[in-house]
């Protein structure tokens, strides 16, 4: 099965005086830090586990911690851009067809032919669609 996987910063591009300014140099002038790729998957893979093999395929860093609390995985920092590097409100949420989903990535179940997009926000979700979640 197949699915697709994009990771984008948008959002610090209009929060720049928020960024932390060692990290402006990571930010790209279009705010994808990766482009819409395609990703084989197995039945019974996370999102996670498809952007962690996506990551790795394309040499680009991925640091993440266990949250036994929750049963699942958060996202710390994606090609080197952590949480709250653009204020006390930023760090990495994840959509699927358009919808934040309520739960971790690494429960989350894929189907085929699922667009994931992994934004960083740097407003909770208010400045990505994503409030709220």
């Amino acid at each position: 099965m197949t699915c697709t996987v994009t990771v984008r910063c948008d959002t610090v591009l209009d929060n720049k005086d928020l960024l932390d300014p060692e990290k402006w140099e990571l930010i790209p002038e279009d705010g994808v830090l990766l482009a819409e790729t395609e990703a084989v998957f197995y039945e019974g893979e996370s999102a996670f586990n498809v952007l962690q093999r996506v990551l790795k395929e394309q040499k680009k860093h991925l640091e993440f911690v266990d949250t036994p609390m929750y049963n699942s995985v958060y996202i710390e920092g994606i090609c080197n851009l952590y949480a709250f590097d653009c204020g006390g409100l930023s760090g990495w949420m994840y959509e699927v067809n358009g919808e934040y989903p309520t739960y971790g990535c690494s429960r989350y179940a894929l189907q085929e032919g699922d667009a994931i997009v992994w934004r960083y926000t740097c407003d909770l979700g208010a400045d990505i669609g994503g409030e709220g979640i």
